[in-house]
């Protein structure tokens, strides 16, 4: 099957996702659409939802403007300050448990504009 002209590759069984843009693997990205600070209203939200997850608690982190490898590098230490787990999936960072009210004093002292989202 031969590809269309205005058809861009997003996915391969080769090597996974694909960056749009350039073709590349996500991870290997060549023309740097996913570096830098992502464009927002510069506040940081935090919610907590449960959806998906088997009525399981988790506090979400959204909206933080830095850098990939810098978000990285804040869920490391906002997991270690909270003591528990998490991940980070799509520029999201999700704590395991009700944490709002900590991690708001946290982010505040990291000098984020910090707003709680959702009720």
């Amino acid at each position: 099957m031969a590809r269309q002209k205005n058809s861009k590759l997003v996915f391969s069984t080769e090597f996974g996702r694909a960056c749009p843009e350039c073709g590349n693997p996500v991870d290997q990205c060549s023309c740097g659409k996913d570096e830098g600070i992502p464009e927002g209203d510069g506040i940081v939200r935090v919610s907590r939802e449960t959806k998906g997850r088997k009525g399981k608690g988790v506090t979400l982190v959204t909206g933080v403007p830095v850098t990939k490898d810098e978000l990285k590098t804040l869920a490391k230490e906002l997991k270690q300050k909270c003591g528990t787990g998490g991940a980070l999936k799509d520029r999201v960072i999700e704590i395991q448990g009700d944490q709002r009210d900590l991690l708001v004093e946290l982010l505040k002292a990291k000098g984020f504009q910090v707003k709680k989202a959702g009720g």
